[in-house]
């Protein structure tokens, strides 16, 4: 028998799953999975767990309850990131009441997701579905996309509408910024410092890369604008550079790492060849040998159009309209596989990756009326 809410949230709370590009860190989703697949059982979905094919310890999950064209698919991760350990007032993986709200990792982001799309799936039954609903749970995509990356990948699952239950404060959101992450490494010369003639200095090099990445990140803001977003301009960070080993040797090697965070519109692919073209002729006939590569795969800038059914019935049932975000979500991956998605959750953005994330009680139940609207409408 599958638990109640508040079960659903402590069992869910309790079960570490932390992603991380830090191997110390990183720990495996499959007892989430696990819980999540003996539930939706119980409840009588279709359920499929998908090891990944670049990391078989962890897992996505399909699973479905009806059948036919169409449908409706409720969406999320099952990662959380890891947690500042003695910053907590509260026990991380121990729910915990207080102060009219529910602490604990992941609550907000978004194991807590989960919990309130089983309550309200277990409303309905197969024969009430004309089209099927689909629970989606997903791995990694705090540390490297690799989850949504597999499902693309394997074309599944296929639906015509789907919501991602990331902390949006009950506000849907339609569109979102992209994110691409590089590494750009300039090989030179060492040498004694006394002469510069004796070497080939990396780090003077860099000095013209970023230089030229400051000139491009000025002419994509004055290309690109969009007003929906807080920043309305594609950003370009200048986040790590590392050079060199000693005051007395000329600089050998210079790494930079970089964030760009496109616009809509904007596509990944285009920038890299661009930021290529633009770096290898700033360093021509340096003598300097330039070397890119992706930190990870990247994630494409999200736009769901403002006339979609998903969008506009969401507007109705929130009585907000549809916004724009800076943060990154797996949607641009569902609508690759043919679905109009929606970002829309019960937490709060400004508690994700915090020390005593929470979700507030009264989210709760204004969230689980939503999505049984959307399952009576797209589904029934």
């Amino acid at each position: 028998m599958t638990p109640d809410l508040r079960a659903l949230l402590t069992g869910l709370i309790a079960t570490p799953s932390m992603s991380s590009v830090s191997p110390a860190f990183d720990t495996s989703n499959r007892p989430v999975i696990d819980l999540l697949a003996q539930w939706l059982v119980d409840l009588g979905f279709q359920v499929e767990v998908l090891p990944l094919p670049t990391q078989p310890h962890k897992a996505n999950l399909i699973a479905t309850l009806g059948n036919g064209p169409g449908g409706l698919v409720l969406a999320g991760h099952t990662d959380t990131v890891p947690y500042d350990e003695g910053r907590w007032n509260h026990d991380p993986f121990r729910l915990t009441e207080a102060d009219n709200r529910l602490y604990g990792l992941g609550t907000s982001d978004m194991k807590g997701f989960f919990a309130v799309a089983i309550e309200a799936a277990r409303r309905f039954d197969a024969k009430q579905l004309q089209q099927p609903l689909i629970l989606l749970a997903t791995a990694d995509e705090e540390s490297s996309m690799d989850g949504a990356q597999a499902l693309v990948e394997l074309g599944r699952p296929k639906a015509r509408y789907a919501v991602i239950g990331e902390p949006t404060g009950l506000r849907p959101v339609n569109a979102h910024k992209g994110i691409m992450m590089e590494g750009i490494r300039l090989t030179g010369r060492s040498g004694h410092s006394s002469n510069p003639a004796l070497g080939n200095n990396a780090l003077e090099g860099m000095h013209k890369v970023i230089g030229e990445l400051l000139a491009w990140r000025e002419e994509l803001q004055t290309g690109h604008r969009d007003p929906r977003f807080t920043v309305p301009v594609p950003t370009l960070n200048l986040g790590h550079i590392h050079g060199g080993d000693n005051p007395n040797r000329i600089c050998g090697e210079c790494e930079l790492h970089i964030d760009l965070r496109p616009l809509p519109g904007m596509e990944l692919d285009e920038l890299r060849a661009v930021m290529e073209r633009r770096l290898g002729e700033t360093l021509a006939g340096s003598g300097l040998q330039l070397d890119i590569r992706r930190l990870f795969h990247g994630t494409p800038a999200m736009h769901t159009a403002e006339t979609s059914e998903i969008v506009q019935v969401a507007e109705r049932l929130t009585g907000h309209s549809a916004e724009a975000v800076a943060f990154c979500t797996e949607g641009p991956y569902l609508n690759a596989l043919g679905m109009e998605t929606i970002i829309l959750g019960p937490g709060d953005i400004d508690q994700a990756h915090q020390p005593d994330e929470y979700l507030a009680l009264d989210r709760i139940e204004p969230m689980i009326g939503i999505l049984t609207q959307l399952i009576e409408r797209f589904c029934c």
